[in-house]
């Protein structure tokens, strides 16, 4: 162990952006940081609008270009060789990750050799298999020393679709690990994320209006939808969504359509430090994206014990959430199925306790501490 190359280079499109890459950029960084690496963060451009993700960093940060991401003249192309040679004499012998088939495409060629390249993929196989990212990863991420997924899943279907010999699979830490669970018992569906149209909050507004539609109806038959035992179905529940962006008017709109605008809260912006509060006062979370890589608001949910519904969209999903185990998932696109699911948990309490127990437990693997030691299990196998 003592004579294991030192240097960690993580390289992004940009490093500051708010967005799922950066963050668990910096999670990870800044762990390496406190395990004794040489670490450094590398944006090749600088964000629009800069997030500070670590108050005191233990790593140190670069840009190469003071302006957004775009397109690069012949002299832009030159400067960011130039500068990116200037800061890689500066490090010694270690690995460069690739946050990107983006970055892998720009950078892999200009690592000296004492830098051993490893990319990161930090979507899906189904998403990738859907746009260009498919053939870049094809055609640049077998070159690698390592190609790194977020599941065993993924690694699995991109090792057979792009004939990959390299793959491997690390999950997203999660920041923290609270000591503290959510009760179970307030009346809240959570939905966390970006007001973005990949994220469909409308479709899980249209889940939620007939799950509450479901409850009332059964509860006034005098029948209670039980769920797995235990009932507490009453009808008052209400969706707190979480996040800011363009879809906002939109989604009230929609909300005010499916005749719940009374019962959707939008919470706007949260800071990271008071999302736990968030988490322990809330009895379910709801995933109903486009597509998603390994979203950690099901982690973070599930390190407090709280139970979700998602949709089956990718294997990070499915590495997350365990089908009746310890959450509940539908198929893509499916409202009235995630309907039912929502339904199901909101009628009972019992059902609840039970999932949101076993999803805590389920979310032990996703602990930054062991999700670094999967990092340092896998700079062992690169070097060995």
């Amino acid at each position: 162990m003592s004579g294991r190359p030192r240097s960690v280079l993580f390289a992004c499109m940009d490093a500051d952006t708010l967005g799922g890459i950066q963050r668990v950029t910096h999670t990870v960084a800044q762990g390496l940081a406190e395990r004794g690496y040489d670490v450094h963060v590398l944006g090749l451009h600088r964000a629009e609008t800069p997030f500070r993700y670590v108050r005191r960093p233990g790593y140190r940060q670069h840009v190469i270009h003071r302006t957004p991401m775009g397109g690069l003249s012949w002299l832009g192309t030159r400067r960011e060789r130039r500068r990116l040679g200037r800061l890689l004499r500066e490090l010694g012998p270690g690995f460069a990750v690739l946050t990107s088939p983006g970055v892998v495409s720009r950078l892999k060629d200009l690592l000296p050799e004492r830098l051993l390249p490893i990319g990161q993929y930090h979507g899906s196989y189904e998403h990738a298999r859907g746009s260009w990212h498919l053939g870049s990863v094809r055609g640049h991420y077998g070159d690698l020393e390592q190609a790194v997924f977020l599941s065993e899943d993924d690694a699995r279907l991109f090792s057979e679709h792009a004939l990959l010999p390299n793959t491997w699979a690390i999950p997203n830490p999660l920041p923290a690990w609270p000591e503290r669970t959510a009760t179970l018992t307030g009346h809240r569906v959570l939905g966390v994320g970006r007001l973005e149209g990949v994220k469909r909050f409308d479709r899980l507004i249209s889940a939620f209006a007939e799950a509450r539609r479901t409850v009332n109806t059964v509860n006034t038959g005098n029948t209670r939808h039980t769920g797995g035992g235990g009932t507490d179905g009453d009808g008052d529940w209400e969706l707190r969504l979480i996040g800011e962006g363009t879809e906002l008017e939109r989604l009230r709109a929609h909300a005010r359509a499916c005749g719940v605008a009374d019962r959707v809260v939008f919470r706007g912006a949260v800071p990271a430090a008071d999302m736990g509060r968030e988490y322990a006062n809330g009895s379910v979370l709801g995933l109903s994206s486009e597509h998603e890589g390994l979203p950690l608001v099901l982690g973070e949910a599930a390190s407090h014990g709280v139970p979700s519904v998602a949709f089956d969209v990718s294997g990070g999903v499915r590495s997350l959430v365990v089908d009746g185990e310890t959450g509940l998932l539908a198929p893509p696109a499916d409202v009235p199925a995630l309907a039912a699911a929502l339904a199901r948990l909101t009628a009972s309490e019992r059902e609840r306790r039970r999932l949101g127990t076993a999803a805590r437990a389920h979310a032990e693997a996703f602990r930054p501490e062991r999700v670094l030691d999967r990092w340092e299990t896998l700079f062992d196998q690169v070097t060995r």
